[in-house]
């Protein structure tokens, strides 16, 4: 409903133009709601250009959203403004130094197809996970983010043999969760990976009690699944992405002349269409919806 703004946020026009309220931390203070901290430790190329992939979903929610941009010190952010990322961006320890995060979301980001211990941020990632387990209620990994929440528990990823690549029918296997319980029971869903799980891996670590499955794709395996303490939601997908972004991955991957990337199944580039935006706005309102449960309990002392 509501996404709290610093003045002059370059995207609040956009917002507002897709119907989501914008309003300064001043205005907030006036109003009688507690609003959530939510961190985004944005990895994406172009951070800049991707807050709005989360912002829009976050938006649909009926609370009020601070989002907490975080950057890592290990991350060269190339192809980013500086000017953006110093006005806008703070380290993982101002982030929680004076209140605590109600949730963090951890985005994809280019690096999918490296070991996780080539990777020159992987063990400041590996940190704010460490930290994010035992001190916030739930961190979403999204993409990229999602298979390092995996690694955090030991599971490690499998490399595909071709990109995963399009929007592929989803089935919502735990139609009584309080997160993905109330999505259809087929849902579209854009998949942008490289690697992947296999069947058998994941259910094994299902029957030791280490995690739940909570969706799966004949094409796509186990899509969305959490840890059993639902601390770590993993949603190896882009719900959050509009369909301009298959679109961009896709001219991206042509221009570099990959061979192992066809074109995406499902989605039609002249004339893209987004037929996932019901279990995208779904997704993140129950997500939102339970962090405010979870820390209101907290607050109660339940």
């Amino acid at each position: 409903m509501t996404i709290i703004l610093p003045e002059f946020y370059h995207a609040q026009a956009a917002l507002e133009s897709n119907n989501i309220t914008c309003i300064s931390s001043g205005d907030a203070a006036k109003q009688d709601i507690r609003p959530l901290r939510i961190g985004m430790l944005n990895i994406m190329s172009n951070i800049q250009t991707y807050e709005f992939n989360l912002l829009y979903p976050l938006g649909k929610s009926i609370l009020q959203i601070i989002p907490v941009w975080i950057k890592l010190s290990t991350y060269n952010y190339d192809t980013s403004s500086r000017e953006h990322l110093k006005d806008l961006y703070v380290s993982f320890k101002e982030a929680v130094s004076d209140r605590p995060l109600d949730g963090l979301i951890i985005t994809g980001a280019s690096v999918e197809e490296l070991e996780f211990d080539e990777i020159p941020y992987w063990e400041e990632v590996q940190s704010i996970i460490g930290y994010a387990r035992k001190n916030i209620i739930s961190t979403l990994g999204i993409g990229w983010g999602g298979m390092a929440l995996a690694k955090s528990i030991g599971i490690d990823k499998t490399r595909l043999q071709s990109k995963l690549f399009g929007v592929y029918p989803t089935r919502n296997i735990a139609i009584h969760h309080i997160i993905t319980g109330d999505s259809d029971d087929i849902f579209c869903c854009p998949q942008s990976r490289h690697s992947g799980y296999p069947d058998l891996v994941l259910e094994t670590e299902r029957d030791k009690g280490n995690i739940n499955l909570l969706a799966y794709s004949d094409a796509a395996g186990y899509v969305i699944f959490e840890t059993t303490d639902r601390r770590l939601m993993m949603h190896l997908g882009h719900p959050e992405y509009n369909s301009g972004r298959l679109r961009e991955e896709s001219l991206r991957d042509k221009a570099k002349k990959r061979t192992d990337v066809a074109e995406p199944v499902n989605f039609d580039l002249e004339k893209p269409v987004n037929s996932w935006r019901s279990h995208r706005n779904e997704f993140f309102s129950q997500w939102i919806k339970y962090l405010y449960t979870e820390t209101s309990y907290n607050w109660l002392g339940v």
